[in-house]
């Protein structure tokens, strides 16, 4: 499933969510063994969780944190002009707004 990007291509959107997108800069075989790195942990965490494993879980959620910053998803924002982070805003209280109710305008008709 495609979730709609703002047009600056900072956030995708879900359920009228925010949620920040990787760095764009990041050139693709370091992305993508970030992502491989991210889908590793997420395994971790839910085996941590079907074990009852409380230090395998703690240690688990922070290898997706660590992905998630380097993916550029969490942690300091990577683009440069001082906009400020909407990451987990709902959209309509942000300055997207506008082109939230449009993108949902869009898929009522």
């Amino acid at each position: 499933m495609r979730y709609p990007s703002t047009p600056d291509g900072r956030y995708f959107v879900v359920k009228g969510q925010l949620w920040r997108c990787s760095n764009p800069a990041l050139d693709e075989n370091e992305r993508q063994r970030w992502v491989n790195n991210l889908m590793a942990a997420r395994q971790a965490v839910k085996a941590a969780k079907r074990q009852d494993d409380a230090s395998a879980l703690k240690a688990a959620r922070a290898e997706v944190n660590a992905a998630k910053i380097a993916l550029g998803e969490r942690g300091p924002v990577w683009w440069t002009d001082g906009s400020p982070d909407f990451n987990r805003y709902k959209a309509v209280n942000t300055p997207y707004r506008e082109w939230f109710e449009s993108q949902v305008d869009l898929q009522l008709h």
